[in-house]
Parts: structure tokens; sequence; C-alpha cells
């Protein structure tokens, strides 16, 4: 399927919105934050993996 013939997904290279995770620091002992907007700023690569609830085995 081609992106013009989905209904709700992602293709490749397909710009995501902006989420954010609240995280744990282990270097600082405290909680931090992950954002993709922080990533796009330093330049880093990031994956997004999805998964159902009941997880299936890949």
């Amino acid at each position: 399927m081609h992106g013009e013939d989905m209904c709700c997904g992602m293709m490749l290279g397909d710009t995501v919105p902006d989420i954010g995770l609240e995280t744990f620091e282990p270097t600082k002992g405290d909680f931090g934050e992950f954002t993709l907007e922080g990533q796009k700023k330093n330049k880093r690569w990031t994956v997004l993996f999805f998964y159902p609830a009941d997880f299936t085995f890949v």
C-alpha cells in the first residue's frame, strides 16, 4: 500500500509529532525527560517501535 491509499499509517521518512516521555536518569539519580524535539535538535536518529498490548514476539 502506498501513503495515499492508507488511512492511518505512516511511511518511512514521514515527520512524526513531537512526544515527550518521563525517564529516570541513573547517572543523575533523578528523573528527566525524553522528547523527539530534543533528539532532532541534537541530530540524533530515533527508532520508534510500537507493539500490541499482548506483545507478540517478533
